[in-house]
C-alpha cells in the first residue's frame, strides 16, 4: 500500500495538470544514490502489465513489480519551507537514508 499526504496530493495534482493531464504517478526504485537505492518519480500515460496501481484520491500511483518490495507501506509527503519545497519519502523498509532523503538502504 502506498499513501499520499494531503499536501503531496495537492502538489501532484498541480504538477500533473502542468506536465501530463490524466497521467499516473510512477514511482520506481533504482540501484543508485549514495545509500544504494534511490526513488524515481515521473508521470506516465498508462501502467505496464506487471504494475500495481493504487488510487489515492484523484491520483493513481503506479509501482513496478520489482520496486514494490521496497515501497510497501511508503508514505509520500510534500513540504515547503523558506528554502523551497520538496517531496519527502517515509519508508518503513529503509534502515538508513541519505541527507537529501531520496536515497536509502534496506537490510539484506
Amino acid at each position: 500500500m502506498i499513501q499520499l499526504s494531503p499536501t503531496a496530493i495537492g502538489e501532484l495534482k498541480r504538477l500533473q495538470k502542468k506536465h501530463l493531464p490524466g497521467g499516473q504517478l510512477r514511482i520506481v526504485v533504482d540501484a543508485s544514490g549514495c545509500k544504494g537505492l534511490a526513488y524515481q518519480m515521473q508521470f506516465a500515460e498508462s501502467p505496464q502489465p506487471d504494475d500495481q496501481v493504487f488510487d489515492c484520491e484523484d491520483i493513481q500511483v503506479v509501482v513496478e513489480k520489482a520496486s514494490m518490495k521496497y515501497l510497501s507501506g511508503l508514505t509520500l509527503d510534500y513540504t515547503e519551507d523558506l528554502m523551497g519545497g520538496g517531496f519527502r519519502f517515509y519508508n518503513p523498509n529503509a534502515i538508513e537514508t541519505c541527507s537529501c532523503g531520496h536515497s536509502f538502504a534496506i537490510t539484506g
